[in-house]
């Protein structure tokens, strides 16, 4: 699960970067709007974190360019404000849920899970391809009817190519979905994690296309 927290105080973003990945979050980071509004129309998160208090524009005026551009991603709005006209705004403007800081990590933990079952819940949650089935509600893999037991980015990798069957994956774009901004990254990372489930899935379900990236092939989609 990719989130874009965007966020202007640096030691509370960097502190939420820990603890969500320390979570198996996936966290890139952006401290304006401009900045987040690029990032949602060029490589659109699961899930954004929006501090309504940015230094260029202010996190409801984001959330209505946003929800011009996309009207189903989840937004969770921050605020510092205890205003009910805030919180009103944002609900309004398309916010999903909203927190007032201060607040405690398990209470975020918790709005994220509630986020993510939206998400499963609008979409179908068993993808199938030949021989695999993946059901995305359970995280669940299942090969010829026999479940295997994935390593976390495993099982990102894997859903990454099944959600985007037919269509090719380069390997930059793999490791945003696998790694956030500024996370030290091994030079053949991808690479060891597709060598990996080839042992599991088989050695011709994922594709290599020289010099470009990975696929799988969307015939027997189900």
């Amino acid at each position: 699960m990719q989130i874009l927290l965007v966020e202007d105080d640096q030691p509370l973003a960097k502190g939420l970067q820990k603890a969500l990945g320390q979570q198996g979050y996936v966290v890139n980071h952006v401290g304006t709007g401009e900045a987040a509004l690029h990032v949602i129309e060029f490589d659109k998160p699961d899930i954004v974190i929006l501090d309504i208090g940015l230094p260029d524009i202010d996190g409801i005026t984001v959330l209505k360019k946003a929800r011009k551009k996309d009207k189903e991603l989840p937004v969770l709005m921050l605020t510092a404000r205890d205003g009910v006209d805030d919180k009103v705004a944002g609900l309004d403007n398309g916010a999903d849920d909203y927190l007032v800081k201060p607040f405690e990590m398990t209470e975020l933990l918790a709005r994220l899970r509630v986020l993510e079952r939206r998400i499963a819940a609008v979409k179908t949650n068993e993808i199938v391809i030949g021989h695999v089935c993946m059901d995305t509600v359970a995280q669940l893999v299942s090969v010829d009817g026999k479940e295997i037991e994935l390593a976390r980015k495993e099982y990102m990798l894997l859903k990454s190519l099944m959600e985007n069957a037919g269509r090719v994956q380069t390997r930059s774009t793999l490791e945003t979905r696998l790694y956030s901004w500024g996370e030290e990254v091994s030079s053949n990372a991808v690479e060891v994690h597709i060598h990996r489930l080839r042992k599991k899935l088989g050695n011709d379900f994922i594709k290599t296309i020289r010099g470009v990236g990975y696929k799988i092939h969307a015939e027997g989609r189900a």
